[in-house]
């Protein structure tokens, strides 16, 4: 199997990553929530402004390569320096690369630069409905917590996992 890479995404890069994320967000989700839920979270979570807001925060963004070719990326945040803390916040792979390893090999990835970064946990959300869930508990996370969290007039219904890093 091919290494990936994982590369930092730079702000003049949006519409790239707005690409990958249009190519993944609606086979993510189609099956789990709405049209119209996934048009308007698209939109509030991958509009220009909206990621230059979330880069500007803190969130590292990553392109994640496969021989030389942009497959999918993915992004974390500090959430509590002190407890060295950080939240995953997005790992989409397009849906014709899922299910080769390059996911496991992300998230793994992913994992190494926090821990560089002085990180012990790495917490994420996803979906109670979202088949993702046994890849992360196959990769040694664990359920923490469910969370219902308003986005607009809708919820997204989450697991909230970690994973010990230290």
């Amino acid at each position: 199997m091919t290494e990936i890479l994982l590369t930092p995404v730079l702000e003049n890069e949006i519409p790239a990553l707005q690409k990958l994320a249009l190519a993944t967000w609606e086979p993510t989700y189609c099956n789990i929530i709405s049209k119209e839920q996934i048009e308007y979270m698209y939109d509030e979570i991958y509009s220009d402004e909206a990621l230059q807001k979330q880069m500007q925060n803190g969130q590292r963004f990553f392109f994640i390569l496969e021989a030389a070719e942009t497959v999918g990326f993915l992004s974390f945040s500090c959430t509590d320096p002190e407890e060295g803390r950080f939240k995953l916040n997005k790992i989409y792979l397009l849906p014709e690369m899922q299910g080769h390893g390059f996911g496991r090999q992300a998230l793994t990835g992913a994992e190494e630069i926090v821990k560089k970064l002085h990180g012990k946990v790495l917490e994420l959300n996803v979906n109670r409905l979202n088949k993702a869930k046994v890849f992360y508990e196959n990769c040694g996370y664990k359920i923490v917590r469910v969370e219902d969290i308003p986005i607009g007039e809708y919820f997204m219904n989450d697991y909230v996992m970690e994973k010990q890093l230290a």
